[in-house]
């Protein structure tokens, strides 16, 4: 069996789409959270596969880090976007 690819069965037109996804656009607002320390947060990720999946916030070292506690795992500097408020 032999496949003819050279002539399509249907016609494609060809559309040049603007794919900005920027948040503006979708209306979606990523607002700064503000933490604090000593306030628990739910990790988006596991450090290990045994550590809890919550962490104690320590204290900040920038603006978005942190230096923080998780049960079973210890000290660990987290990025912002590592956790999110529980």
């Amino acid at each position: 069996m032999k496949l003819d690819f050279s002539r399509p069965d249907f016609a494609l037109q060809a559309k040049r789409q603007d794919l900005n996804w920027s948040s503006e656009e979708f209306g979606i607002k990523t607002k700064q959270q503000h933490f604090q320390s000593n306030t628990w947060v739910r990790l988006l990720e596991l450090l290990n596969p045994y550590s809890f999946d919550e962490a104690l916030l320590l204290c900040p070292i920038s603006q978005d880090e942190w230096i923080a506690w998780i049960p079973d795992h210890g000290e660990a500097v987290l990025s912002t976007r590592q956790f999110r408020r529980i």
